[in-house]
């Protein structure tokens, strides 16, 4: 069975991941260069592809220019104000 990584909160997540990347005037090849990945590794993630674990997160953030703390403030905030 295949699994679903689209569910509601998981597309909040990615929706944020992207529009962190785009306020930082950031490509996916400049966020992958950062991170020493393929850009494909930042397609992957931002499409609901791929999954990060935290560590690969907390790598992702200090790319974006931003704290693990700080995204997940973020992420917060958008969980609660776009509950299904």
């Amino acid at each position: 069975m295949k699994k679903n990584l689209y569910t509601h909160r998981q597309r909040i997540l990615l929706d944020l991941l992207r529009k962190i990347r785009k306020e930082a005037g950031l490509r996916q090849d400049d966020v992958a260069e950062r991170l020493g990945r393929p850009q494909s590794f930042v397609s992957k993630y931002e499409s609901g592809e791929r999954r990060l674990d935290i560590l690969e997160l907390y790598d992702v953030c200090g790319a974006l220019g931003l704290t693990l703390s700080k995204f997940v403030e973020k992420l917060q905030a958008n969980l609660k104000d776009n509950k299904p």
